[in-house]
Parts: C-alpha cells; sequence; structure tokens
C-alpha cells in the first residue's frame, strides 16, 4: 500500500500563489508517478500535473502550463504542486494519486492510490 497525505490548500485571490504538497509513505516503489488531480463541482476530474520517480520527467494540462509547477523533494518523499496566478476556475478539490498508468498519465482512472484530497479556492 502506498499512502498519501496532502496539505497546502485554502481560499485565495486571483492571482494569488499557493503551494500543495503530498507526503508519499508506504511501498512507494510500487508507484512509477505522482501526480496531481483536481474535481471541481459538476466537472470531471482533471489530471493536471504528474512527475516520475526516476527519472523526474514532468508532465502538465494545457489549462495550467506556464503557472503550475510540479516538483519533488526524494529525501522528504515528498511531492509538491506550485500554483501561481492562480484563477477562479482552478478553485476545485485538488487529490494527490499515484500509481502505474498503462495507457496514458492524463487518465485518472488509471491511478491506484489516492490522498483525502484539499480544497483551493479562489477567489475573484
Amino acid at each position: 500500500q502506498v499512502q498519501l497525505v496532502e496539505s497546502g490548500g485554502g481560499v485565495v485571490q486571483t492571482g494569488d500563489s499557493l503551494r500543495l504538497s503530498c507526503a508519499v509513505s508506504g511501498r512507494t516503489f510500487s508507484v512509477d508517478v505522482v501526480g496531481w488531480v483536481r474535481q471541481a463541482p459538476g466537472k470531471e476530474r482533471e489530471v493536471v500535473a504528474v512527475i516520475s520517480w526516476k527519472p523526474a520527467n514532468t508532465y502538465s494540462a494545457d489549462s495550467v502550463k506556464g503557472r503550475f509547477t510540479i516538483s519533488r523533494d526524494n529525501a522528504k518523499n515528498t511531492v509538491y504542486l506550485q500554483m501561481n496566478s492562480l484563477k477562479p476556475e482552478d478553485t476545485a478539490v485538488y487529490y494527490c494519486a499515484a500509481g502505474r498508468p498503462r495507457t496514458n498519465v492524463r487518465n485518472s482512472y488509471e491511478y491506484d492510490y489516492w490522498g483525502q484530497g484539499t480544497q483551493v479556492t479562489v477567489s475573484s
């Protein structure tokens, strides 16, 4: 099993920045990637950023490219999502997810482990 614990959500204003953290523990060798997936009310889940353990390849969705950056600290087994220039449409519950996607890292259903989620609210 892999445990994921998110932190760092909150309420911010348009244009502000926020950093989310995901502490990864357990059988981390059983996953290849860790990603951030968000879900807004009434919308489907969206994989916004992904990072692989080795090497540190990354993926960012077009909707956040240039504003969000995913990174990791191997010593702390923690993955971060730095979110800059936040917009109201970024409002969602953000989940940390991990797994071994076989088809495409953009498919949220291919992730095996999930955190409890952290709310990010961007006010206009």
